[in-house]
C-alpha cells in the first residue's frame, strides 16, 4: 500500500507481523540498523503540511500500517496489510533482541517513566538488557548538538534496538538522523508504548481495540488535544479512500 504526498511516495513495505519480525531478526542477526515507522491517519495529515516530516518518513527503511484506516484503505486498494500498532510491537521486538543478545536502549518520555519502563521490559522479556535510558528535555531538537551526544552515548552503549518515544514528527526525525549517526542501531519509533507500560498513560481497553474504537476512548479521555487531531484525520479520510479505490480499479485494469 504506498500513498503519494506532495510528491513524495510513502510506502507501507512491510504487510504482517511475522514479516516484521523477520526483518527486524535479521538485521539485529547482522549487526545492521533500520528506521521502523508506524503509519496511521494522523502521520498522513502531517505529512502533507511538513516537508522534513516526508523526508524523514521516506528515510525509514520499514513502515507498518498503525491504525485503522491504513488497513481499511490497504484492503479497499487490493493490497492488505495487518494491523500494527507500534505499542503491540514492543514486546515480539525485545524478544527477539534478547534472543540475539542484543541489548535495547530507550529514548523520550521522562526519566521516571522511562525507569519504569526498564523494569516492566526486563520482568517480562527474559534475558533482556535495557542498557541505556534517556529522556531528552522538553524543546528537544533532533538536529542539535544534544541529539549528536545521545547517538554517541547510543553507539557507547553498544545497545543494538532503541525504542523512540518522542511523538510524531520527532521520533521519526530522530530514527532517520540515527541512519546516519548510529548505524548499527535499529530505530523504532512507538509513540506512547513505553508510558502505557510505566503506567503514566492508560492505553484503551481491549474491547475499544477490537471494535477499532481506540480513537474515540483516547478523545473522551482528552478532548481538547485529541478533538482537533482527529478532526483533521476525518477531514481527509474520504479523498484517501477514494484514492485506494482507484488503486485497485487501475490495477484490475492492468
Amino acid at each position: 500500500m504506498e500513498f503519494v504526498i506532495c510528491g513524495t511516495t510513502i510506502r507501507v513495505n512491510v504487510a504482517t507481523r511475522a514479516a516484521l519480525e523477520a526483518r527486524v531478526a535479521e538485521r539485529l542477526a547482522q549487526r545492521k540498523g533500520f528506521a521502523l515507522a508506524t503509519l496511521n491517519l494522523d502521520h498522513l495529515v502531517k505529512l502533507r503540511s511538513s516537508g522534513p516530516f516526508r523526508r524523514a518518513y521516506a528515510a525509514q527503511d520499514f513502515v507498518v500500517a498503525d491504525g485503522n484506516p491504513i488497513v481499511w484503505m490497504s484492503r479497499l486498494a487490493g493490497r492488505p496489510v495487518e494491523l500494527i500498532p507500534g505499542s503491540d510491537a514492543i514486546l515480539p521486538l525485545a524478544r527477539i533482541a534478547a534472543r540475539q543478545g542484543v541489548s535495547v536502549a530507550l529514548v523520550g518520555s521522562t526519566d521516571a517513566a522511562l525507569a519504569r519502563a526498564k523494569s516492566y521490559l526486563e520482568r517480562e522479556v527474559r534475558d533482556l538488557e535495557v542498557s541505556l535510558c534517556i529522556a531528552p528535555p522538553m524543546g528537544f531538537d533532533v538536529q542539535s548538538d544534544a541529539a549528536d551526544a545521545i547517538f554517541e552515548r547510543l553507539g557507547a552503549s553498544g545497545a543494538g534496538l532503541c525504542f523512540i518515544a518522542l511523538g510524531a514528527p520527532k521520533q521519526e526525525a530522530f530514527a532517520a538522523a540515527g541512519r546516519q549517526k548510529a548505524p548499527a542501531v535499529g530505530f523504532a519509533s512507538i509513540g506512547a508504548g513505553l508510558d502505557f507500560f510505566a503506567g503514566t498513560q492508560q492505553r484503551a481497553p481491549g474491547w475499544a481495540r477490537r471494535f477499532a474504537l481506540e480513537w474515540a476512548w483516547r478523545m473522551m479521555t482528552s478532548p481538547k488535544r485529541l478533538a482537533p487531531r482527529y478532526a483533521r484525520c476525518v477531514a481527509i479520510l474520504p479523498g484517501q479512500m477514494l484514492r485506494a479505490a482507484l488503486l485497485r480499479l487501475r490495477a484490475e485494469r492492468i
